[in-house]
C-alpha cells in the first residue's frame, strides 16, 4: 500500500488530493481517499489597496496580483459593499488640468457654541470638496480647490465672516507624493 499527495491549481486555488493505491493480484487500482480544497487566503486590506489605487482595476487583474480566482474577488468585493465597507467609487482629478492651480488643506477652528452652526455654513461652500471634523491642531480641515492663490485669499476672508471662527491656518499642498 502506497500514499501519494499531489498538488494540483486550478485558477489559483490549492487542491490537495490524498491518493490511495491498493496493489491487487488484478492490478492497480486508484481510490480517492481523501480530497480536501484549500484556499489561497487574501486580505480585505490588500484588496481595499488595490482597488484605492485605481478602482476600475479588472477583477482578472486583481485575482492575478493576489493569486485567486476572478470569481473569489468578484465575491468579496460585493460583500464588501454589502457589508458597507466599500462605500463608494470615486476618481482623483488631474486638477491643473481642469484649472485649478491650488489645492489647499484649511485648519479651522471655532468658539465650542459656535462648532456646530459653523460646519453647516461651512459644507455649503461650494469651494470646499471634503470638510472632516478632526481633533489635534483643528477642529476642522477642509480640502479646497481654487484657480489661484487669490481666490485662496478671498475664500479665506470668507470664513473669517463665519461667527464663531477663531482662527484659519492654510497650507497649499504642492505635490501629492502617495
Amino acid at each position: 500500500m502506497t500514499l501519494y499527495v499531489v498538488f494540483t491549481s486550478t485558477s489559483g486555488n490549492l487542491s490537495l488530493s490524498i491518493i490511495y493505491h491498493h496493489l491487487l493480484n488484478t492490478g492497480i487500482f486508484i481510490y480517492l481517499f481523501q480530497y480536501l480544497s484549500i484556499m489561497v487566503r487574501f486580505s480585505n486590506l490588500s484588496l481595499l489597496k488595490i482597488l484605492l489605487e485605481n478602482a476600475r482595476t479588472p477583477y482578472v487583474k486583481i485575482a492575478e496580483m493576489l493569486g485567486v480566482s476572478e470569481a473569489a474577488i468578484r465575491k468579496r468585493v460585493k460583500k464588501l459593499e454589502r457589508e458597507k465597507i466599500i462605500l463608494k467609487y470615486t476618481v482623483e482629478v488631474d486638477l491643473k488640468k481642469i484649472g485649478y492651480n491650488v489645492e489647499a488643506l484649511i485648519g479651522v477652528d471655532t468658539d465650542p457654541e459656535y462648532y456646530l452652526a459653523a460646519i453647516e455654513k461651512l459644507k455649503d461652500m461650494k469651494e470646499v470638496i471634503n470638510l472632516y471634523s478632526s481633533t489635534g491642531d483643528h477642529m476642522m480641515l477642509l480640502k479646497c480647490w481654487f484657480r489661484d492663490s487669490n481666490e485662496l485669499s478671498l475664500f479665506i476672508k470668507k470664513i473669517e465672516k463665519v461667527e464663531g471662527v477663531t482662527r484659519i491656518c492654510p497650507a497649499i499642498i504642492l505635490e501629492k507624493i502617495k
